[in-house]
């Protein structure tokens, strides 16, 4: 093979790997912030999941959760204490 070959295959495979889906450019702490686009991503989700992407959709729903949930709840239970070894008689 020539230079001239290897630096023209170099490029197709660089401009070929630049052509890839695209990351939605929405992340979990814009939705948040922005409470009127969220619910329009969500609309757009719940129409027409497959078109929006699974990505965009799960970042909606996360950004839903954190906007109701916050960082938890009072309410979530405490993990279980360990067992205490029992005392041999």
């Amino acid at each position: 093979m020539t230079l001239k070959t290897l630096l023209i295959a170099a490029a197709c495979t660089v401009l070929l790997a630049a052509c890839g889906n695209p990351e939605p450019a929405e992340s979990v702490e814009s939705l948040m912030a922005n409470p009127d686009r969220l619910k329009e991503v969500r609309a757009h989700c719940k129409a027409d999941h497959t078109k929006v992407g699974d990505a965009l959709c799960n970042r909606a729903s996360e950004a839903t959760r954190r906007r109701f949930m916050g960082s938890g709840t009072p309410y979530m239970a405490a993990p279980p204490a360990a067992p205490a070894s029992a005392p041999k008689d």
